[in-house]
Order: C-alpha cells, then sequence, then structure tokens
C-alpha cells in the first residue's frame, strides 16, 4: 500500500490505524470532522510530511486529494454515548458517507474497507456470533440509529461490490479497547477505569452477568489492515474469542488500579446485548490473523495511559 484514505482518522481506531500505517511506509491522508475525536489524537503525526490531516465531513460533498490504494472507512460516532447524541448524524455517516467513500474508492480503482461492528449482531441468539449469522436487531430502538447505519453501509458496500466491481472488504468490530479511548466517551473500559481512578463506585448495569469480548486496539488495527491486503470480501469479525462477563471486566480493573471503589449495580440499557462474543475462524482460515495481546497485557498498557491523562490533557505520541 503506498497510499491510504482514512476517514475518521482522528478518532481512537482510526489514530492508531494512521500510526500503523506509516510505520509501514505508507502515506496517509486523514478526514474527519471532529465531531467525536480531536486532533490531539494524531498531534505526533502532523509534522510528518506523508501524513496529512483534512477537516472534512464525509456525509458532505467529499474531496480528497488522490490517488488512494487503499480506503478505510472509519468515520461514525461508536459510543452510545455518541450515537445516542448525535442519531441523525451517525445515520448518515453510515450512508452518504459511506456511498462518499466508496465513491474515491471507485474513482481511483482503490481496495475500501468497511469498519463495521458486532452490533449488526444486535442482542444476538447466536453465540458465538458467526458472519453467516442475520442478527437479533430492534430497528426502532434508541440504538438502532448506529446498529442499522452500520448494517445499511454493509449492504452498500456489498452492492458497489456487485454491480461496479468495486473491491470491497467489510470488517465487523468487535469490543476495542486501548490508549486514546475518550474518558468520556461512555464506553465500558473507559467508564470503569475513570471511575476506578477516582475512586468512585465502578457502575455495572444489570446484573453484570452480561458478556463482551476485549480485543486491544493493535490487534483490530492488525486486522483491519490484514483485510485491506486481501481479496476478501467478507464480512470478517475482528475480535477476541476470549468472553468474560462485565463484572469480571470491572473487578480486573480494579485489581490492576489497585482501587478501593466498590461495584454498584444500575439499570441496565435498552436492548444492551446480553452476551457478544465472536467466532473468528474465517479472520484465522482467510486473513491469518487472531489477537495477540492479552487482557493481562493491554489493560495495564490502558490504564497507565489514563493515569497519565489525570494529570493533564491526553497526548497521543508514544501511546
Amino acid at each position: 500500500m503506498d497510499r491510504a484514505l482514512v476517514t475518521g482518522g482522528a478518532g481512537f481506531v482510526g489514530s492508531h490505524l494512521c500510526e500503523r500505517l506509516l510505520e509501514a511506509g505508507t502515506e496517509v491522508v486523514a478526514a474527519d470532522n471532529f465531531a467525536t475525536a480531536d486532533t490531539v489524537n494524531v498531534a505526533h503525526l502532523l509534522d510528518r510530511p506523508d501524513f496529512r490531516l483534512l477537516s472534512r465531513d464525509v456525509t458532505g460533498p467529499m474531496t480528497a486529494p488522490g490517488p488512494f490504494d487503499v480506503v478505510f472507512h472509519l468515520a461514525s460516532a461508536a459510543s452510545p454515548r455518541d450515537y445516542l447524541r448525535l442519531p441523525l448524524e451517525t445515520l448518515r455517516a453510515g450512508s452518504y458517507g459511506t456511498e462518499r467513500a466508496l465513491d474515491i474508492a471507485e474513482r481511483d480503482g482503490a481496495r475500501f474497507v468497511l469498519a463495521s461492528t458486532s452490533e449488526v449482531y444486535g442482542d444476538p441468539r447466536e453465540h458465538p456470533q458467526r458472519e453467516e449469522y442475520w442478527g437479533h436487531v430492534n430497528p426502532i430502538g434508541p440504538r438502532s440509529v448506529y446498529d442499522e447505519a452500520k448494517r445499511y453501509a454493509e449492504a452498500l458496500t456489498s452492492a458497489m461490490r456487485r454491480e461496479r466491481d468495486v473491491n470491497t472488504g467489510i470488517a465487523r468490530i468487535f469490543n476495542t479497547y486501548g490508549p486514546r479511548m475518550r474518558p468520556d466517551d461512555g464506553r465500558m473500559i473507559p467508564t470503569f477505569i475513570g471511575q476506578a481512578l477516582a475512586g468512585a463506585p465502578l457502575t455495572v448495569t444489570g446484573t453484570g452477568g452480561q458478556t463482551r469480548s476485549l480485543c486491544y486496539v493493535d490487534d483490530t488495527v492488525r486486522g483491519l489492515i490484514a483485510l485491506a491486503g486481501s481479496d476478501v470480501p467478507g464480512p470478517v469479525n475482528l475480535g477476541n474469542p476470549h468472553e468474560l462477563t462485565v463484572l469480571r471486566i470491572a473487578e480486573e480493573i480494579l485489581a490492576v488500579t489497585g482501587s478501593a471503589s466498590r461495584i454498584e449495580y444500575i439499570d441496565a440499557a435498552v436492548d444492551d446485548p446480553s452476551r457478544r462474543c465472536p467466532d473468528i475462524s474465517r479472520a484465522r482460515r482467510e486473513l491469518g490473523w487472531e489477537p495477540e495481546i492479552a487482557l493481562a497485557e493491554g489493560l495495564p498498557r490502558t490504564v497507565a495511559w489514563f493515569t497519565r491523562q489525570r494529570s493533564g490533557p491526553y497526548p497521543a505520541a508514544g501511546a
């Protein structure tokens, strides 16, 4: 890959993707509207001659200086707090934004990689979730603005592959964590870590028996790059197949932080999935990919990063 466009490039996963591509010798153009991201995530890249950051809203007229070999489409609100705050914008990112990014890939004959999500499975009735599973989604619930935006994005991406011969790949990303998650983004890991470091109760929703699988961001990014370098159309699950209860995750964070915080149970969110765990057989078989960084390694790295942020604005360099 000589030149890549990354929409949502100043976000949590996007900034790590930009960094990894640059390390591999790829010139990177990142586009972001900064609705849920911040330039601090890529501040350490701005002086590089092979990196360019554009202030762009992918849902509008999208101009990006090509040609590109690959287009990674990550632009979207991704946390419940953000997409519930920006419901229409989230739907537009999945529809208009995906179309604009696909148009650029078609223009340049580039490989297109859609960052979809495990949320397309909704509150699944199949465990672990295989790519062939169609899901169990409430299409009009509050979370549907994200779930259905990504399902539409997958449908559009697949149609462009069939009808326009665009070289597309779809990644379904499961719960990803690591440095550069916004402390206030409302997702489980930053919420629990922030509460633990502040000595506040860790607010576990429901009984805490619901499960999640946590994939460290470096592994997720490595999977996206592997998909880009292949001809695999997907969808392909990218996640950690090791399933943990939310209560166990809270307890692990208490142990790593050394916090004396107690655990407090609160009502579960509407349509909150009871179980979430990927079957990654396809990723292993077709991409040679599986996660390498265990929670015992990734969680201390993440806690250390959040600890540093408490002393000032969170820096991206060296994260």
